[in-house]
């Protein structure tokens, strides 16, 4: 079992429980707006999690590959970056995302 799949239940379970918050004296449009805004603030946050780890595990693979082939070291940092350049926006993606959710 991934470490994602394990998060996924607390993260929707927090989700049915913050949402009453965001919603106003009981009305259902409202309060159906507040489970989107709820939803959407923990959709953020997944993503900058997520991020995080492929991040880690892309510069542990990294270091791991410079130890087995140090002559290849460049090569394996430049693909690092670029890798972790991408994955980087799609977080930062995902979080604006959210955020005008939230805000909007």
């Amino acid at each position: 079992m991934s470490k994602i799949s394990k998060i996924v239940p607390f993260a929707a379970l927090a989700a049915f429980i913050a949402a009453p918050a965001f919603g106003a004296d009981g009305d259902t449009a409202a309060a159906g707006a507040g489970m989107t805004k709820g939803l959407a603030a923990i959709g953020a946050s997944l993503g900058a999690i997520g991020a995080g780890m492929g991040i880690g595990r892309i510069g542990g693979s990294a270091v791991e590959a410079t130890a087995r082939q140090p002559e290849a070291a460049s090569t394996i940092q430049t693909q690092m970056i670029l890798t972790a350049a991408l994955i980087e926006g799609v977080a930062l993606f995902a979080v604006v995302v959210g955020l005008l959710a939230v805000l909007g």
